[in-house]
């Protein structure tokens, strides 16, 4: 029970790495809050732990944000996971599709942060957890133009946000996977031309010649989010497999 007593708000839950953390975290004692905008997918979290609180809100809407946090008295951690995976180059990356890239990636983050830091900051302790990725600053990753770009913007965010207020009993850090098998990874290689070789690309990359799964992944996010972490913030932790050796 290494969360207990801990209120949680947990962006993307629906699936991925955002529900297995979400499950993660409700396993380990504390009190979860799922969010996404697929509520078919929340049900299912559900039925998975009844105790996981769930609420359809798109962390790209102001307003809907803005109403879901002024709802909430209480809490300790943000682990956001909202992402989306734009594949190109910058000749691929049209204004319509930088934005759309920009405001998921990016903005999502600004805005829960923007909006819960305050009631952290009125306790005088409170948790931030950001998933990037190591295709950004780390590592620059072939069409992945924009992409990379917002994660590595997003590193930028983590280090901004622990430097600005560690002083206020705040810590921020960074989750940096390298390819994960999710559902929106099987998405993207279902829609390439060959999906066949697509896997198989996916994982040669891989030094240790496999993908990671999302409670790996959730097992990091525990780490940062349990009171043994406490002197840890403005960290960009890997965790891809060898990728970045």
């Amino acid at each position: 029970m290494r969360l207990e007593n801990k209120n949680i708000i947990v962006t993307a839950a629906a699936q991925g790495i955002g529900k297995a953390t979400a499950l993660t975290f409700a396993n380990e004692g504390a009190e979860v809050i799922a969010l996404d905008v697929n509520k078919e997918k929340l049900n299912e979290l559900s039925k998975e732990n009844s105790k996981i609180k769930t609420e359809v809100v798109d962390a790209t809407n102001k307003s809907d944000v803005e109403s879901f946090c002024n709802k909430i008295d209480n809490i300790d951690i943000l682990f956001h996971a909202v992402g989306f995976v734009h594949h190109g180059n910058i000749m691929d990356c049209d204004t319509e599709e930088f934005y759309r890239s920009v405001n998921v990636n990016i903005y999502s983050a600004y805005l829960m942060t923007h909006n819960l830091l305050p009631k952290m900051l009125k306790k005088k302790k409170g948790n931030i957890i950001i998933v990037s990725s190591a295709a950004s600053s780390v590592k620059g990753v072939q069409n992945r133009f924009i992409y990379g770009t917002t994660k590595a913007a997003l590193n930028g965010f983590v280090k901004a946000l622990a430097t600005d207020h560690v002083s206020q009993g705040i810590r921020c850090n960074a989750i940096l996977p390298g390819t994960v098998e999710t559902p929106s990874w099987e998405g993207r290689v279902q829609m390439s031309e060959n999906p066949k070789k697509a896997r198989e690309d996916f994982i040669a990359r891989q030094a240790m010649g496999r993908l990671a799964q999302p409670n790996e992944i959730a097992s990091m996010a525990l780490y940062l989010a349990s009171d043994e972490s406490d002197f840890v913030t403005g960290t960009l932790n890997l965790i891809d497999g060898g990728w970045t050796l």
